[in-house]
């Protein structure tokens, strides 16, 4: 698979392209009709979380960084703040429920065996954990699915800037003929 052209920003501080000042006015107007020209927002929800709004600003920033900071990824970004910051509290909840588990076998195991009752209970927490682990795990997946989307959005957008602008000569002669008469 060929490589995607590069976007004007690279080019303009490569400083070195064999393009034509003409092609990079082109992919200039295409890469800006791209983006509708407002700011990325965030949504209340995601500003009430404390590491929700961590993370939507991290990503706000990046994506400011490199120009894309565009009102179009609103939706995806700040879903993919929430799961981030579910995640993180899944993981949170998890740890402790692990060390809680810990430290009450071994509270068990000093003064004596275990009796059923609390082989259940374990077994009863250990199921918890599975289930918190699966959670986290689907949460991760969804994330990793819209960090793939939001790369190939970007990346499949650059790919449909031709490399090239069309060559006014590829008109039809008829109807540029046309045209010079209406003019």
């Amino acid at each position: 698979m060929p490589t995607p052209p590069k976007p004007v920003i690279v080019l303009e501080q490569e400083k070195r392209s064999h393009r034509t000042k003409k092609e990079i006015e082109d992919r200039q107007k295409a890469e800006s009709s791209l983006l509708s020209g407002k700011k990325l927002t965030e949504r209340p929800e995601v500003k009430s979380n404390p590491t929700a709004h961590r993370e939507f600003k991290r990503v706000s920033k990046l994506l400011q960084e490199i120009g894309k900071n565009d009102a179009l990824y609103t939706a995806v970004i700040n879903r993919y703040c929430q799961l981030y910051a579910e995640c993180r509290e899944t993981e949170e909840r998890l740890q402790k429920m692990r060390l809680e588990m810990d430290a009450w076998l071994e509270e068990k195991r000093n003064g004596g065996m275990l009796q059923g009752r609390y082989l259940r209970f374990l077994s009863e927490i250990q199921k918890n954990l599975n289930t918190l682990e699966n959670i986290c795990a689907k949460k991760r997946g969804m994330m990793l699915d819209i960090e793939k989307e939001c790369i190939m959005t970007i990346a499949s957008a650059l790919r449909s800037i031709p490399k090239k602008p069309e060559k006014e000569e590829e008109q039809d002669p008829m109807a540029a003929l046309l045209a010079r008469r209406r003019a």
